[in-house]
């Protein structure tokens, strides 16, 4: 009998000791609607006695503060949220208050805590889509979408002329030499290589569990080819325009049309009409590399045209 009397005792300061010093939550996710009311609920073990009981709320973004210091709400908290006996209620919600909140309790030399995800609820709003006009064919192109109102944060999907294009391209035939890849967290439609066949009509969808799907509206991409006979025609048209230059100042120094300055000819020793003519066709040169420099960084396809 004693022995039986000893091992209750000793399972039961067991089982007290197991739970001293615990902070606790019956509510470790919840999830509202915008604008309504939440109980953010927290409980701690008798053995803290009066302790010191303080909120925390981490965001999205990783930035922390505190809802409730030293016994008082905090900032914009104040005339928001309220504490009682059995943890902190929030008047209302906002889409903002999405986040992880943290129910913090210590004496003088214990501590606890409990941690508490709330999810306010925010349907999708119509994305925005970032789709070009028109593009040139190998190209790399981006598509992009956004919603900056859904919560919690919306997932993306995109469609091209009205069907849905498969996050995988590969385990579908009539895809199997697409380059594109989506990324549905962030809504961006990456085309490594765009073919002329990616030519079409696009949009994107945001959900977000909430509210129904939203979309952007349609719009058309064109892929075209380079249009090289445009280039060359440019760059001749170019260097035509250069050589004209290159005339009229080689026919004004000719004829005197650009006399040097006063002081220069007293200075200068004077040359032979051989010497002027090597000069001139000097000139000439420089000023021809330098117009093909200039045609080669506005387009490369005319280094050809140079040599």
């Amino acid at each position: 009998m004693f022995v039986a009397i000893l091992v209750f005792l000793l399972l039961l300061q067991q089982q007290e000791g197991s739970l001293a010093f615990s902070v606790t939550t019956s509510t470790p996710k919840i999830s509202v609607p915008e604008n309504q009311g939440a109980d953010l609920k927290c409980s701690y073990s008798a053995d803290f006695g009066t302790p010191r009981v303080e909120w925390k709320f981490r965001n999205l973004q990783g930035s922390e503060t505190y809802v409730v210091f030293t016994g008082n709400p905090t900032g914009s908290y104040k005339d928001r949220v309220e504490l009682y006996s059995g943890g902190l209620r929030f008047i209302k919600v906002t889409r903002a208050d999405t986040g992880e909140y943290s129910c913090d309790v210590s004496n003088a030399d214990k501590f606890g805590e409990a941690k508490i995800q709330l999810i306010v609820q925010v349907p999708p709003s119509p994305p925005l889509c970032g789709i070009p006009s028109t593009v040139t064919t190998g190209s790399q192109v981006i598509l992009t979408c956004n919603d900056k109102d859904g919560s919690p944060p919306s997932t993306y999907k995109w469609f091209k002329n009205k069907t849905p294009l498969p996050e995988d391209p590969s385990k579908f035939a009539i895809y199997k030499n697409s380059t594109y890849t989506i990324n549905p967290q962030d809504g961006n439609l990456l085309f490594a290589s765009v073919a002329k066949e990616d030519s079409g009509e696009y949009y994107c969808t945001a959900s977000n569990g909430f509210g129904s799907p939203a979309s952007c509206a349609p719009m058309l991409m064109e892929v075209k080819d380079v249009n090289v006979g445009g280039i060359v025609a440019g760059v001749i048209v170019a260097l035509l325009a250069v050589a004209l230059l290159i005339f009229g100042l080689w026919y004004a120094r000719r004829k005197g049309y650009l006399s040097k300055n006063v002081n220069e000819s007293k200075q200068m020793p004077q040359y032979t009409r051989a010497g002027n003519i090597s000069e001139e066709a000097d000139v000439s040169s420089a000023l021809v590399k330098v117009c093909c420099l200039q045609c080669l960084s506005l387009c490369p396809e005319s280094f050809s045209l140079c040599h």
